[in-house]
């Protein structure tokens, strides 16, 4: 007599997909509140149709040795910097998962890759939920412009449509190797009684993509809003389902764009792809064009940092203010930087550079738009501080490195040598760096200015007229 597969209800946590027996309030592996959920399986042991091995992994166990490395095969896009992104590519069969803003650019970028990759013969289909066909065209050849050809025509599929199912499909039957969902939150599953959008939606719309794309070896592009804290909208389940995780981040009221990967299993997560927000779309940025433009001035209040972007090295400015607050009350405002790590280095000033800022609003920014997230940009953050509390300004040409201490000495950074070598390239006479890296940098010479702490940091500051 057949066994009777026995179904029985579990509990999923839609934050962070761990199981659990019975139902809570309150997940406990990760904490969020209202994230768990039912579903049902079966507890038949032995073989599960369900479950299938990925293509060229062995179903059962073997030693290291005797499995061959994988080669994975790459589609360029065209773009360089998105490829740059990618890690050469998108890989058939992938799943990639875009966030960022509204208004940001994720649509433009999709439609302007997959245009690329059908100008080159690829068949793809462009599936929007939110848009029509002909809103999605008009957008095409409004930011195309020349792109425009017979071949890409021919190979570029646009198809209106929220029903997963019904998308799907349609891939199959236009052959497409590539396939972009535009978005995430407004596709659904008619079997799923829950509304578009919901946790519940999202997850299973989610692993249905995914599923199709390991099946058939078709690109799968997903674009996902986000939250107002800039978290991609919808259960943590989703980063894990897909292979790549995309943000597009930039200040829609800039024109520069950056995408960064926080997820790549096919390459690094180091890289990111400029891009500068035009009328016709997003044009490729070299990271030259973002060097300060003010960088040979003497301005009180102003740094300039080499900081890391991926294995390139950008130029970013520094800008602070300092005004005597109202009301005994003062503001700390970033922009571009971490507002805690601002108040640090305000807290370091006051306590090692003996300069009096609790009665002054202190404003800071990273002029273009740009985000820095790394401290070897805290020593230029110091000094752009201080020197518009003290309306002085560092000698023209001079570029800053360095992460400072809360003790106020200023400690070692990464890849000093590259952040130098290409400070000098781009015009920087004098780079101020940590001491206790200037053995490794000795080739550079005089350029070279080492710090040890804050305080000596300061002396190089030079009095200047005050702007109106």
């Amino acid at each position: 007599m057949p066994s009777v597969s026995k179904v029985k209800t579990s509990f999923v946590c839609n934050e962070c997909g761990a199981i659990s027996p019975r139902w809570a309030g309150r997940c406990v592996e990760c904490g969020a509140w209202d994230s768990v959920e039912p579903f049902q399986g079966s507890d038949t042991e032995g073989d599960d149709s369900s479950r299938s091995a990925i293509d060229g992994v062995s179903p059962s166990a073997a030693p290291m040795a005797e499995i061959s490395p994988l080669e994975v095969p790459r589609l360029p896009t065209g773009i360089s910097e998105f490829d740059r992104t990618l890690g050469g590519g998108l890989v058939p069969g992938s799943a990639v998962l875009v966030g960022g803003d509204p208004g940001i650019g994720k649509s433009t970028l999709l439609l302007q890759a997959f245009s690329a990759l059908a100008a080159r013969g690829e068949r793809v289909l462009y599936a929007s939920s939110e848009e029509s066909a002909q809103q999605v065209k008009l957008r095409a050849e409004r930011i195309l412009g020349e792109m425009t050809s017979a071949t890409r025509d021919a190979n570029l599929f646009l198809l209106a449509e929220s029903s997963v199912a019904r998308i799907t499909n349609e891939a199959r039957r236009v052959r497409a190797s590539g396939l972009a969902i535009d978005s995430i939150q407004l596709v659904h599953r008619h079997d799923a009684d829950a509304l578009p959008g919901s946790m519940t939606q999202l997850r299973r719309c989610c692993m249905e993509l995914v599923q199709f794309a390991k099946t058939t070896g078709t690109v799968v592009m997903i674009v996902g809003h986000v939250t107002k804290e800039g978290d991609l909208a919808g259960p943590k389940l989703l980063e894990h389902l897909v292979d790549v995780v995309l943000s597009f981040e930039g200040d829609r009221h800039h024109a520069y764009r950056l995408v960064r990967a926080s997820k790549n299993r096919f390459g690094s997560t180091h890289e990111i792809g400029l891009f500068e927000m035009t009328g016709e779309g997003l044009a490729e940025v070299d990271e030259s064009a973002l060097a300060a433009a003010n960088a040979t001035d003497a301005r009180p209040g102003t740094a300039i940092v080499p900081v890391m972007a991926g294995s390139r090295v950008l130029l970013a400015e520094i800008q602070a203010l300092a005004v005597a607050g109202f009301l005994g009350s003062a503001k700390r405002k970033a922009s571009g930087m971490d507002s805690g790590r601002l108040s640090m280095m305000i807290a370091v000033l006051e306590k090692h550079g003996g300069l009096r800022l609790a009665d002054q609003d202190i404003y800071a920014s990273v002029a273009g738009g740009l985000r820095i997230v790394e401290p070897a940009a805290d020593l230029a953050v110091c000094l752009s501080i201080a020197g518009a509390h003290l309306a002085r300004a560092l000698p023209p040409a001079t570029a800053v490195l360095g992460e400072v201490g809360l003790s106020g000495e200023i400690r070692p950074v990464r890849a000093l040598d590259q952040r130098v070598a290409e400070a000098i390239r781009r015009g920087c006479s004098t780079v101020l760096v940590p001491s206790g890296q200037t053995e490794s940098i000795k080739r550079h010479g005089s350029a070279i200015v080492s710090i040890r702490t804050i305080s000596q940091a300061l002396e190089l500051l030079s009095p200047v007229a005050r702007m109106n």
